[in-house]
């Protein structure tokens, strides 16, 4: 026989199963038709509404049914017309009452409806079955008195209704159960039901959190119930490839009489397609044994004392119920006993060969997780078989590794219930606590999910895209640490960042907190960042990108660890509280009491080089360009990529711009001298020396700041870098070449060593659909890889974007730059401001870039005066506003400039910036609607008035700063469409009209509308 090739599980896609769909069709009310009396014993002595409810309750089912009553056909379909029954019991009893043609009544004017019936007098009852007419009642029962039938009755029901769909389609398994004595299946059905429903319960700890545990339970075995042997025959072929076995009587109907070999048959038929299918004879004669031991099935008699128990133990051994036992077939005996998933993988790394062989052959891996819903998994190993392997030890191998790639398959898209006892380096995102994730950590959870339903982790070869594992600490903790510890008040009342961090860091963590990290810690092997996620953050409207606090701590002595991500978390906690953040609080109608923050405890995507840890790629990219260049479009958006630790991105630091599908088109590498100009010149990682965090309002305490030309470890540069060659001015490819080394990304960007602009171009395209708004993204990626191992793409962070314009507002049409003070090819916003009286400029005369912090304290201080007033103001000035790189613009934070309405970047001759795109900064100032404008008047880029401000008379003036206001509002338009916009000398009035499809200027949106 030809072998088959074994699937490659590096690449191998397990199959999502879709347990949401099963159990569609359930029992919720059923009705019950039979005397008063009858129904009497049922409600007060059976007590059936109780009893079935304690039934559900202690098996762990959800929504009981609840129970009707009828005395009489009429009353029945006046109550069914009424109300919608999924089920009718009715009772056939001796007597006056007719309880068939009740029946008939009811199936006639309700076919749909599944009909059981019940009796006490099964001899009696046997015989009303067959001489009624078929087609009527669906199922007949005996009753003994126990309850438990009835739970039976709905759930062989509900198995009926759904076991098409669920089974064939989905893939649930079932048993097939041959039998026509209604006293004897009457008695196995709740038996065996309840050995099920017991079996889902232990099985329960393979979901990742309550609702996945839920979902498993949906997937647990069904019951086929056949009555005679051409039923028996017609459901195994139906059903063939997912029973777990047959249990069979002898002596029952074929071919339309009774047939006393009957099951015999069955088991032939059974036994020329499978040889190793569970299949057990039971029978009343005990003679039939000898030939069930022959046709190699197991038997059992019906009238054994102890029968309930070896239906039992023979449904928990050889339909794999219970524990997976590892049997040795030359020691005969038991190696090993597991009950869950970690278990099994763990035993497979001990147990004998001969053991491997033993359960291989007979396909029992396989029909053990089948057993346990862990359908995705038993089909990988039902798809291959013993003859396919070349030795034991690739059956083990494949067997390890299996179970890894399905648990790790597992975690993905799916937030797991944190459990001490059970966390392992198999699970990628996980919650502490029951309270919320916080604007990051629903970022992250989300791309989790959409990462798996595109099927992109393994989407780019020798690549794995997803996110770094992560740990949630909820808000939940939040709470509990603000109320025990009496902070609400104390964080009102101060204005002291520091006093506020050194009075939480002085509180304790609870201590099961303190567990649940230290459990962690013993899986991660990587540094970490403990990330702020408040509540607030990366919302639709008010995104709060940057505002609160994030600390990395290398990865060390777990106890010394375990000190400092407690005090990182408080640290971040701590952050909600400091003054910017309540300035930001206050800016965005909110108060600190609505500002809960969860935490996230993340992996650190990179390497370790020497004292410092960082990724090889960090970056930012957008679905949107705000400022295209060339033949670029807004709609292929933008990235900013950097060496290191992404802050010298989201800071507004010098890093490499380009376009995902204009990956070889950067402008920055134009030119030799453009790039020895405008790409990266330092770049930051964390320091390893444990010693060198401590408790601090700082995020940067311990990061260094690395220069590239005096980067002593150079090794990681061979990913990113060329060489600039001095002796010939031209830049060469790689690091090979003696020179200085430029970070130009020429390998990935030029000569495809990486897919970065492909992955880019999907995240965006499908993150922007996801969350039908543009979108910016974080991600890290480490190159510097084992050989054979796939590079990592770590998506790290998810937000909208609040766009900053909507649709056609009208053209600006031609402007006299004579008639500007600012005019820009370059804008953010759209609408028309109209209320703005004051300009405040940084004085081009005076500028340094060595004095950039003293401007930003000078710009606060004017801010002060216009938030106290409620008034709103120009602000002008050169570089990158909000740059934390104070060699490239004024390294102001939001609530320095909070008042400012219309904010412009000015060139200077010999101060020329790139636009900010990308940083947490910016992305806040969009958010807010702030008119945003570009002008670069000495590359021709846009006009500045420079000489019109300064003949105007200054309110005020210092070394640094001008401020104007003027006697009428200055005419401030913004045409978000064309990014174009003119600020307008004062009395000035624009009233440029245009066609029809160019509106004037009087159409425009009301001010600030973007």
């Amino acid at each position: 026989m030809k072998r088959k090739p074994l699937p490659d599980l590096k690449t191998y896609e397990f199959e999502e199963v879709a347990f949401n769909e099963l159990m569609r069709d359930r029992i919720n009310k059923v009705l019950i038709v039979c005397s008063n009396y009858d129904f009497y014993m049922l409600e007060e002595d059976g007590r059936i509404d109780e009893r079935i409810f304690n039934e559900y309750t202690d098996l762990n089912l959800r929504f009981p049914p609840s129970f009707l009553h009828a005395n009489s056909a009429a009353q029945a379909i006046k109550l069914m017309r009424s109300d919608k029954i999924d089920l009718v019991i009715t009772w056939l009893d001796i007597g006056k009452y007719n309880a068939f043609e009740t029946s008939k009544q009811i199936k006639e004017a309700f076919p749909q409806v599944h009909i059981a019936a019940i009796s006490h007098y099964s001899s009696e009852l046997r015989k009303k079955v067959l001489n009624a007419q078929t087609g009527i009642i669906d199922a007949v029962f005996h009753w003994s008195g126990n309850v438990e039938i009835f739970l039976a009755i709905i759930k062989l029901a509900e198995d009926r209704m759904n076991a098409e769909r669920d089974i064939n389609e989905i893939g649930v398994k079932a048993i097939l159960l041959v039998e026509d004595s209604i006293r004897f299946y009457s008695r196995y059905l709740p038996l065996i039901y309840k050995i099920i429903l017991k079996q889902t319960r232990s099985f329960m700890s393979e979901g990742l959190n309550e609702h996945r545990t839920m979902m498993l339970m949906r997937g647990r075995p069904k019951i086929l119930l056949a009555t005679n042997f051409e039923e028996g025959i017609a459901l195994f072929e139906k059903y063939k490839h997912n029973l777990l076995g047959v249990i069979s009587d002898v002596n029952y109907f074929k071919g339309g009489k009774r047939d006393s070999k009957a099951g015999f048959e069955l088991l032939k038929y059974v036994r020329s397609i499978e040889r190793y299918f569970p299949f057990l004879i039971q029978s009343s004669d005990i003679e039939n044994e000898k030939m069930a031991l022959e046709l190699k099935g197991k038997f059992l008699h019906k009238h054994s004392e102890t029968v309930g128990s070896e239906i039992k133990d023979y449904i928990t051994k050889y339909f794999s119920f219970g524990a997976f036992e590892f049997w040795d077939p030359v020691q005969m005996k038991v190696l090993a006993t597991v009950t869950d998933l970690n278990e099994f993988q763990k035993a497979l790394t001990f147990v004998s060969n001969d053991s491997i062989v033993y359960h291989s052959k007979r396909s029992e891996y396989s029909k053990w997780l089948q057993s346990r819903a862990l359908f995705s998994l038993a089909n990988l190993f039902s798809n291959v078989e013993y003859e396919d392997f070349d030795d034991v030890d690739q059956i083990r191998d494949f067997l390890i590794d299996g179970i890894k790639a399905y648990r790790v398959f597992r975690s993905r898209g799916v937030i797991a219930k944190f459990d001490k006892n059970r966390y392992d380096e198999y699970l990628g995102f996980a919650r502490i606590g029951e309270g919320a994730l916080g604007g990051k950590g629903r970022g992250l959870a989300f791309i989790n999910t959409f990462l798996k339903r595109h099927k992109l982790y393994n989407k780019f070869e020798d690549v794995i895209i997803s996110i770094p594992r992560t740990v949630v600490v909820s808000t939940e903790v939040f709470d509990e640490f603000m109320e025990k510890h009496d902070l609400i008040n104390f964080v009102a009342n101060s204005n002291d960042d520091e006093e506020i961090l050194k009075m939480f860091v002085s509180k304790p963590l609870p201590n099961w907190v303190l567990e649940d990290i230290r459990v962690f810690l013993n899986v991660t092997k990587s540094p970490l960042a403990i990330r702020s996620s408040s509540v607030l953050e990366d919302s639709h409207y008010q995104p709060f990108a940057g505002v609160f606090a994030t600390y990395m701590i290398p990865n060390t002595r777990k106890d010394k660890m375990l000190e400092m991500v407690s005090n990182a978390i408080k640290s971040v906690m701590a952050s909600a509280f400091y003054q910017d953040s309540k300035a930001y609080l206050k800016a965005t109608s909110h108060t600190i009491e609505e500002d809960k923050m969860a935490v996230i405890l993340q992996e650190i995507t990179g390497k370790q080089y020497k004292d410092v840890y960082y990724p090889n790629v960090s970056g930012v990219a957008r679905s949107i360009n705000f400022y295209p260049i060339g033949n670029e479009l807004p709609e292929e958006g933008i990235c900013n990529i950097a060496l290191g630790l992404g802050e010298i991105i989201v800071g507004g630091g010098q890093t490499l711009r380009f376009s995902p599908y204009h990956p070889k088109q950067v402008l920055q590498l134009s030119s030799p001298g453009t790039t020895m100009r405008e790409t990266q010149q330092y770049f930051y990682g964390l320091d390893m020396d444990p010693n060198s965090y401590v408790t601090s309002t700082s995020e940067a305490i311990n990061k260094k700041k690395i220069n590239i030309r005096n980067a002593e470890d150079q090794s990681s540069f061979k990913f990113v870098a060329s060489t600039y060659d001095l002796q010939n001015n031209v830049i060469r490819p790689g690091v090979l070449h003696d020179g200085f080394r430029v970070i130009t990304f020429d390998n990935i960007l030029k000569y495809n060593t990486f897919p970065l602009p492909e992955i880019l171009q999907d995240l965006l395209k499908i993150g922007q659909a996801e969350m039908s708004n543009p979108i910016e993204i974080e991600f890290a990626i480490k190159l510097d890889v084992p050989e054979g191992q796939p590079k990592e793409f770590s998506f790290l962070q998810i937000r909208p974007i609040v766009e900053t314009y909507d649709g056609t507002v009208g053209r600006l049409g031609e402007v006299q730059e004579s008639d500007t003070i600012v005019y820009s090819n370059s804008a953010l916003g759209n609408g028309r401001y109209e209320h703005i009286y004051d300009f405040v400029y940084v004085k081009p005369e005076t500028f340094q870039s060595a004095k950039t912090r003293e401007i930003a304290k000078a710009v606060e201080e004017i801010n002060k005066k216009f938030t106290e007033s409620n008034d709103d103001f120009v602000l002008c000035g050169p570089g990158r506003w909000g740059s934390s790189d104070p060699w490239l613009g004024i390294p102001v934070i939001w609530p320095q400039i909070s008042s400012a309405k219309i904010i412009i970047e000015a060139g200077l001759n010999n101060f020329r910036i790139d636009p900010s795109q990308g940083t947490h900064f910016f992305q806040n100032l969009t958010s807010f609607k702030v008119g945003y404008l570009t002008v670069n008047p000495f590359v021709d880029d846009g006009f500045l008035d420079i000489d019109y401000l300064n003949s105007q008379e200054a309110v005020f003036e210092n070394q640094f700063l001008r401020h104007i206001r003027f006697n009428e509002p200055l005419n401030i338009i913004i045409e978000g469409k064309s990014n174009k916009a003119a600020i307008f000398k004062e009395g000035y009035k624009a009233n440029l009209l245009h066609s029809q499809d160019e509106m004037s200027l009087d159409d425009l949106p009301p001010e600030g509308f973007m």
